[in-house]
């Protein structure tokens, strides 16, 4: 089956040769050259050609563009050689003048030679992609000894690939190796020079948006976190909205008084968006994870809170919305530790458990991907699921209040070492909301019926459980507790850290408390000491 679709020229140039196969004009003799194939596994005999870049000779003696998608070869079909029009022949393409033209006849027969055996190709297979494994990203291997001219080769290849050049070695003298893995992710590989100047060490994180890796600048010998961003236009778009954040923070903080990641360089990199910024610890979430989900010491909670309070105070006053605040977006500045070890409550003879106390509190807020000034477009729905504000989930509009509840849930989460709300579902997540903080205000609820009406009944009551609700839900929900249980009030620092974390999750927008009334809580003017 073919099906053939024309596309303007300048469209057909968005299209690298990584994205369609068949893509090189000319072999050295100027002849159009076979489809390049591509193989998930290899199977003798057996090769596919997906998609066929081809020019035809209209009626009128145009020369078109068309993309020829095959599933199976395509029949033969007239050919500008077998015209009398003027147009070249596909046996003969004067270089100097026009490009090779690859017909759908040629193609077919292209595709048919390649089915019949493999010996009949003419010109070298696509260059493979360098097989990556998981744990070989996050850090680079151990190199194992090779003996005799095996070490010289694999240096040589190493060499090639970290040079990302077109070396003649055996998997690359047929032309560059790519950079972009099939999702538009930066391949990291130790030792690449990015923009001449950072050398890769190793990859910290991947995510959505791209990859973060450790590099040394070659220019000041200090080392530096690289965000580069994947080579796709909606996050290219979503980086330089970044950069313009963080030029704006930098600008306004140039002592980084308020704790915020300071960019150092940005720069395009083979159609990469790079971010340079200090390298910093490991994330806050990491740490959580690393020390088995055990909760933070109260004195650590409050220097947690004033420092975060005081970041997004000052975004707020840059009329700046983080929008995406979560402990994955708190780097610890150092990541040293002691280790004490803790009873285990209620188990007199158990051994006593091993937790990690940090040495230092020091944190920047990082990844302003998101971030969105107040005069500016609001995206619809904002916000990590389990730090989502209730007005975002109702569709009733959001502004920096949004902020401030994220904030209390993230400390909920330190108190505790378990974010607050597991939940996947939006009338679930409203119900967790209504055990922890007790119904929703009239109010509120009233403009949440009129936005959202399928989430409520009659009276603006929320309308849970649904008939369809499953069992494991319902448990979810009436398994979670109300906020003064999550942090008992045994004494005044918990009764204070309890009101602050209150006025934090209030539902109504209107009524939560800002940031910057939060810094002035009594909770921060308790001298909580050292208990471990």
């Amino acid at each position: 089956m073919t099906a053939v679709h024309p596309l303007p020229t300048q469209l057909l140039s968005q299209y690298g040769h990584q994205t369609l196969t068949g893509m090189n004009p000319a072999g050295p003799s100027g002849m159009p050259t076979p489809p390049v194939t591509t193989r998930k596994r290899k199977r003798a005999h057996q090769y596919t050609v997906s998609y066929s870049e081809v020019q035809e000779v209209d009626s009128d003696g145009r020369l078109r563009e068309v993309i020829v998608i095959d599933d199976t070869p395509p029949p033969p079909t007239i050919s500008p050689s077998t015209t009398h029009n003027g147009a070249f022949s596909a046996s003969y393409q004067p270089p100097l003048y026009t490009a090779p033209i690859r017909t759908r006849a040629r193609a077919a027969a292209e595709a048919q030679a390649l089915s019949a055996s493999s010996s009949s190709v003419l010109t070298a297979p696509a260059p493979k992609k360098r097989k990556r494994d998981h744990n070989e990203e996050v850090r680079a291997p151990a190199a194992k000894k090779l003996v005799g001219g095996q070490q010289s080769q694999a240096l040589v290849a190493a060499v090639s690939i970290d040079s990302r050049s077109g070396a003649a070695t055996d998997d690359t003298s047929k032309g560059p190796l790519p950079c972009d893995d099939k999702e538009g992710h930066y391949i990291i590989v130790p030792n690449d020079m990015i923009y001449r100047r950072y050398r890769t060490v190793r990859l910290l994180g991947q995510g959505t948006f791209g990859k973060v890796v450790e590099a040394v600048d070659t220019e000041t010998n200090n080392r530096v976190a690289i965000k580069i961003i994947r080579a796709i236009p909606k996050y290219r778009d979503a980086s330089k909205i970044e950069v313009r954040v963080l030029q704006k923070l930098k600008e306004r903080d140039p002592t980084n008084r308020h704790n915020c990641i300071h960019l150092l360089h940005w720069f395009d990199h083979r159609n990469h968006i790079c971010l340079v910024s200090e390298l910093l610890g490991m994330c806050v979430y990491d740490f959580l994870k690393e020390n088995d989900f055990a909760p933070f010491p109260r004195q650590h909670i409050q220097k947690f809170a004033r420092q975060l309070l005081g970041s997004v105070a000052f975004l707020h006053e840059l009329r700046l919305i983080h929008t995406d605040l979560k402990p994955e977006n708190i780097l610890l500045v150092h990541n040293d530790y002691r280790v004490v070890s803790i009873p285990v409550p209620g188990k007199r003879n158990a051994p006593p458990k091993q937790k990690r106390i940090l040495e230092s509190t020091d944190i920047r807020l990082i990844d302003f991907g998101s971030a969105t000034f107040e005069q500016e477009y609001h995206s619809s729905v904002v916000s990590t699921r389990h730090y989502r504000a209730p007005e975002i989930i109702l569709g009733l509009g959001w502004t920096f209040p949004c902020d401030a509840y994220s904030l209390g849930c993230i400390l909920v989460e330190f108190f505790t070492g378990l974010a607050l709300y597991q939940t996947h579902d939006n009338l679930e997540h409203l119900a967790m909301m209504e055990m922890v903080m007790g119904k929703m205000p009239e109010r509120f609820a009233r403009a949440g019926a009129r936005s959202k009406p399928e989430f409520f009944k009659e009276g603006g009551k929320l309308d849970w459980p649904k008939p369809k609700a499953t069992r494991q839900s319902k448990k979810d929900v009436k398994a979670t507790r109300p906020l003064q249980d999550v942090i008992p009030p045994v004494d005044n620092i918990n009764r204070q850290f309890l009101d602050l974390v209150r006025k934090l999750l209030a539902f109504d927008p209107a009524q939560r408390i800002t940031v910057r009334e939060a810094l002035q809580h009594p909770y921060f003017s308790l001298s909580i000491p050292n208990e471990i």
